[in-house]
């Protein structure tokens, strides 16, 4: 019987196989993410202790995960245009367009937790008042990573992180004070503000231009807008109409490249939220 390593090596050679025609980069990154899905679902299945042998489960995971040609499917969408049927892609785009809200309101209350705790921190209520809110940031954490696996497609904790509950209470509240998983994921609520604004705003900025630039033969042959310069409501200078088709080709491949933006950056962002939400 083959062990759990060799299932995945062999599974691997499979995706390899179905991804042939593929270009190289589109293959590392499909066997990368097939391999570090895969092993990182036999640990936490592993860990949860549910009684199958190790080469049961990771049958099991690979059976959930999908055949090799399903997966290469996934990887292999048709050229430049094809990124419109990847759901990863519009997954980046909807998480890229809403980071500007949830970075906000993770910003808020990281501030908001961390001042209130050592505004109190003299006062009898200050300790547990402390606790609420450091437990709040592994919450939200938590959170969190569950939004990023549903759109981003990386792989999270399914589970809160877990604490020996045969350890003494000031021993569990010393990791808690102390943890890595509590800080870094404070840190990450805190620079998601920053990083949801530039995501949003290089979003809404790329997506109107390249609308503005479909739309404009219609603006120019149908309500006979001028597409170009403007200053104190006159027309400086206009493109003329007979560009505008060619306006409006420039418009869907820079809508086709923004997708293929937020696809690189949803890939990019979920390494990052795993390498910081997922510590311990």
């Amino acid at each position: 019987m083959k062990t759990a390593d060799e299932l995945i090596q062999s599974y691997l050679s499979d995706l390899k196989s179905a991804l042939k025609s593929a270009d190289r980069a589109t293959v590392q990154d499909a066997l990368a993410d097939a391999e570090e899905h895969l092993r990182s679902a036999l640990e936490t299945e592993l860990n949860e202790g549910e009684g199958r042998a190790e080469n049961e489960a990771i049958q099991a995971i690979i059976q959930k995960y999908g055949e090799p040609e399903e997966i290469a499917g996934a990887y292999a969408y048709p050229g430049f245009f094809g990124v419109y049927a990847d759901p990863r892609a519009w997954g980046g785009l909807v998480y890229m367009l809403i980071s500007i809200v949830t970075g906000t309101i993770y910003f808020s209350w990281a501030v908001t937790g961390l001042s209130t705790s050592l505004g109190v921190m003299i006062l009898i209520i200050g300790i547990p008042v402390t606790i609420l809110f450091l437990l709040s940031f592994r919450g939200i954490a938590f959170l969190e990573g569950r939004l990023v696996e549903a759109l981003l497609g990386e792989r999270m904790p399914r589970r809160a992180s877990f604490t020996d509950s045969s350890l003494p209470w000031k021993e569990r509240l010393k990791i808690l004070l102390t943890g890595k998983a509590t800080w870094l994921s404070w840190i990450y609520l805190i620079l998601m503000l920053p990083i949801g604004i530039i995501y949003f705003t290089v979003m809404v900025t790329l997506i109107s231009l390249a609308l503005a630039c479909i739309a404009s033969p219609v603006a120019a042959y149908v309500f006979h807008l001028p597409f170009g310069s403007f200053s104190n409501g006159q027309v400086i200078w206009a493109l003329p109409k007979y560009l505008t088709p060619l306006l409006a080709a420039a418009g869907v491949a820079l809508a086709t490249a923004t997708m293929h933006l937020a696809r690189w950056v949803g890939r990019i962002h979920g390494k990052f939220a795993k390498a910081l939400l997922v510590s311990d």
